[in-house]
């Protein structure tokens, strides 16, 4: 190594550890201004050459042009590994036990369920009890599901946007139905719902490991156990 290529190579490794440090720190600004200094600046080899060889024409351009696509393909192999390095944890970020897994996906069942099914008492019930209670139903557990669909998305969890075909024969069995016929067949399958709604809801806040879920259940188990007590009273 001559004294005049010495100070263009410690100049290129001055540049690259500049864009790994950039990377590393997620500065993109940064690497697109070094990027351009690059592009505009004389290197040190351009100094050095011009006082040395001044006259000498095309000698200049040389550390550029090998300094340019090294630093490019730095950055770019940088860019890809901190893509993959990242690519696990955000996944640990989103990831749900099969339980957890299990209690969103019927939750969302049991929710749209219950929605239905008021506004079937609210439209088809005799009793201005049984007509209240449906449209109660409708107003908290359209509540409790758009509370599931923002829990479902931050934990990269996609809801059915159907009722499966065991809850849509619960609904169309009563659909069915008319008169007090329809009353007492609606509030039994409250009481009976609502009962294993509190029972699952309590377990999953007891089992549950993930802080977002419990906060969920924990929120909506005392609306759950409120409607449960409401329809039981009007079986009496």
């Amino acid at each position: 190594m001559t004294m005049e290529e010495s100070p263009g190579k410690f100049s290129l490794a001055r540049e690259c550890e500049e864009v790994f440090a950039i990377i590393l720190h997620r500065e993109p600004s940064r690497l697109q201004a070094k990027n351009k200094s690059t592009l505009t600046r004389p290197t040190d080899m351009n100094t050095t050459t011009k006082s040395n060889h001044a006259g000498k024409e095309g000698q200049t351009s040389f550390p550029t042009f090998i300094a340019r696509p090294t630093a490019a393909r730095l950055g770019l192999g940088l860019i890809t590994a901190a893509l993959i390095l990242a690519a696990p944890c955000a996944k640990a970020e989103t990831s749900l036990s099969r339980a957890d897994n299990k209690f969103i996906l019927a939750a969302a069942q049991g929710g749209m369920t219950e929605v239905k099914l008021g506004d079937l008492a609210a439209q088809q019930g005799v009793s201005d009890e049984v007509k209240a209670f449906g449209q109660m139903m409708v107003k908290d557990h359209t509540a409790i599901n758009s509370d599931l669909k923002t829990l479902a998305a931050q934990k990269g969890v996609t809801l059915p946007e159907n009722l499966d075909a065991k809850h849509q024969g619960m609904v169309d069995k009563l659909a069915a139905l008319k008169g007090v016929e329809f009353d007492e067949a609606y509030i039994s399958s409250m009481i009976k719902d609502h009962k294993m709604d509190a029972k699952e809801f309590k377990a999953e806040s007891a089992e549950t490991k993930d802080a977002d879920i419990k906060a969920f259940v924990d929120k909506s188990l005392p609306i759950v156990n409120a409607h449960l007590e409401h329809i039981t009273a009007l079986k009496k």
